[in-house]
């Protein structure tokens, strides 16, 4: 369970710690007073999408932190394992910073990780519920995946293994239908790789082969120079300045005065050393003398060839490698297009088998799923009753039913939810027909039923009772805390009877220090709880009598928790 958030500087947010206990936990305030601030932290903490725009007005990062109470046998511990995260006393501290210059840095445990890690950790801790979730069941497009979620156990290696399998058809099937494109194209696409080939392959092109010819182009192009200055260099040494002989005569002195005195002996080896050292030079200096020549043939060949490789460049690549290796790519291009015709007949057998092999997964994938449509009406169905909705009923359909079902990405199903809220009535598409009320009551079943398997630390609703008053709130209250009794619901409500049933009442409002304006969360106590509630139900104006029905609504709520703890 979350057990402590800290916010600092987040939104109109200045600083704000907040400690949450196990069970029913409820926010409530006047609109706009930052109860879905405090939610959209949490959200972020677990991996949301994030934006500099959360960085309150004027400050350079926003600081979010969560720490987790967690059970030893929670599925976190297996991907704390997997990213070599450490786990003691059964802790987990999620840390998220959020900069004004649109970055965020992410930890687990104190450990530096990515936003999609961060998220992976935020799934299996927490079940968030916005506002806009409805939206959701509106759109037909999430039923599958719904239904999916529902038996995961069965559905999911099923899906899996139909997944890949896809992958690798649509990828035959891309390369089969690009092969099949119309002659003309092809024809034109074939001259063009043969003749970009041809030439390609002409130029005989070797790698490094521009480099060294850049290097003789030089030594040619600076002939003159360069003998000019190895001829200088030689007449030094050996010549009229006799450079050699002077350093032999200083060696020779040299020795003499080593052997009278070994002080000397140091500076003896060293100028030794450098005779013999500059003999050499001289030696091979001599050698390239007699063999440079100038040679304006050979020069005339280089600058043709680095023609042809800038020709080549401006056509195929910014180096020769470059060109080269696309010239190998055009040439298996070319060779799939010559044996096109064989290729195709592969493919096409390739396509047929993968076809063969997914409309057998998806078959039975398809069998698995009606299954669990069967069983998810049912549990919708016990879900409604209990949300006084009794006389609703709900049905999963198949969509291609009586039709040749089609390969999709995520299977051969369509699915959608259908509902008939009234006796006599025709059912309809759930988004079609279901009001605001319906679909929250609806929403709230989905995850009463998915709670019981998913085994998440905690749960969190924002505004998930919208549309609902009278008895159905009621319901939906006691709904509710039945999901927090083995575990933790945070839950923001305008509905007195659900914040009557809270184990914990938090109070958040806005307030203005210094011209600007910060929100507070306070803890009510039993008597604050009481005064909370007549607002929330008669709103300024609050009488002895509201303060009483407030009362009646704590006492009846109390006797309601006592009989859902006992199982009654």
């Amino acid at each position: 369970m979350l057990a402590e958030l800290s916010i600092k500087q987040f939104a109109i947010i200045d600083e704000l710690q907040i400690d949450f206990k196990k069970g029913m936990t409820v926010l409530t305030g006047e609109t706009g007073a930052g109860k879905s601030i405090v939610l959209d932290a949490i959200g972020l903490l677990i991996g949301g999408r994030g934006s500099s725009e959360f960085v309150r007005y004027g400050e350079d990062r926003a600081e979010l932190e969560g720490l987790f109470l967690i059970e030893d046998d929670h599925l976190v511990y297996d991907l704390a394992e997997e990213y070599g995260i450490d786990i003691e006393d059964g802790l987990i501290i999620l840390r998220r910073d959020l900069f004004a210059t649109g970055k965020s840095v992410c930890r687990v445990n104190n450990k530096l990780v990515t936003l999609t890690i961060l998220r992976e950790f935020g799934r299996v801790l927490v079940d968030m519920h916005g506002q806009h979730e409805h939206q959701h069941l509106m759109d037909s497009t999430y039923h599958q995946a719904i239904l999916d979620d529902f038996a995961q156990d069965t559905i999911a290696p099923l899906l899996q293994a139909y997944q890949s399998g896809y992958q690798a058809y649509e990828e035959k099937r891309t390369a089969l239908q690009s092969l099949a494109q119309s002659e003309q194209e092809l024809a034109q696409r074939i001259d063009l790789l043969s003749f970009q080939t041809e030439e390609i392959e002409g130029a005989k092109l070797r790698a490094h082969e521009e480099d060294e010819l850049l290097v003789e182009r030089n030594r040619l192009a600076n002939f003159e120079k360069l003998y000019a200055s190895l001829k200088t260099a030689y007449d030094a040494l050996h010549d009229e300045m006799r450079g050699i002989d002077s350093v032999g005569d200083a060696m020779r002195e040299l020795q003499q005065a080593s052997s009278i005195d070994e002080q000397f002996s140091q500076q003896s080896d060293a100028i030794a050393s450098a005779f013999y050292g500059l003999e050499e030079v001289g030696y091979a200096i001599r050698d390239q003398l007699e063999t440079l020549e100038f040679d304006s043939n050979r020069l005339d060949e280089i600058e043709q060839r680095l023609s042809v490789f800038q020709q080549l460049k401006r056509k195929y690549g910014a180096t020769i490698e470059e060109v080269i290796a696309y010239g190998e790519k055009i040439r298996v291009e070319l060779d799939t297009m010559t044996n096109r015709d064989e290729r195709i007949e592969r493919l096409k057998a390739e396509v047929e088998q993968l076809e063969g092999e997914l409309f057998e997964i998806g078959g039975r994938l398809s069998q698995q799923r009606r299954k669990a449509a069967i069983q998810l009406s049912e549990a919708i169905h016990l879900e409604l009753r209990e949300l006084y909705m009794e006389k609703a009923r709900f049905e999963i359909r198949f969509l291609q039913d009586g039709k040749t079902p089609m390969l999709r990405k995520n299977g051969i199903d369509q699915v959608e939810f259908f509902i008939m809220t009234n006796a006599g009535e025709p059912f309809k598409s759930l988004g079609k027909v279901a009001s605001g009320g319906e679909l929250s009551r609806i929403m709230l079943g989905l995850k009463s039923i998915f709670s019981r398997s998913v085994g998440v630390a905690s749960i969190i609703f924002d505004e998930v009772d919208t549309g609902v008053s009278g008895r159905v709130a009621q319901a939906m209250a006691e709904k509710i805390y039945r999901l927090s009794v083995d575990g933790q619901v945070l839950c923001i409500t305008h509905l007195p009877q659900v914040a009557s049933m809270a184990d914990q009442h938090l109070y958040i409002r806005k307030i203005e220090e210094t011209d600007r304006t910060t929100t507070q969360v306070n803890v009510l106590s039993q008597s604050d709880r009481g005064n909370e509630l007549g607002r929330m139900i008669s709103g300024a104006h609050m009488t002895d009598l509201t303060l009483r029905h407030a009362e009646e609504l704590m006492d009846q709520a109390k006797t309601m928790k006592e009989s859902l703890k006992n199982g009654v």
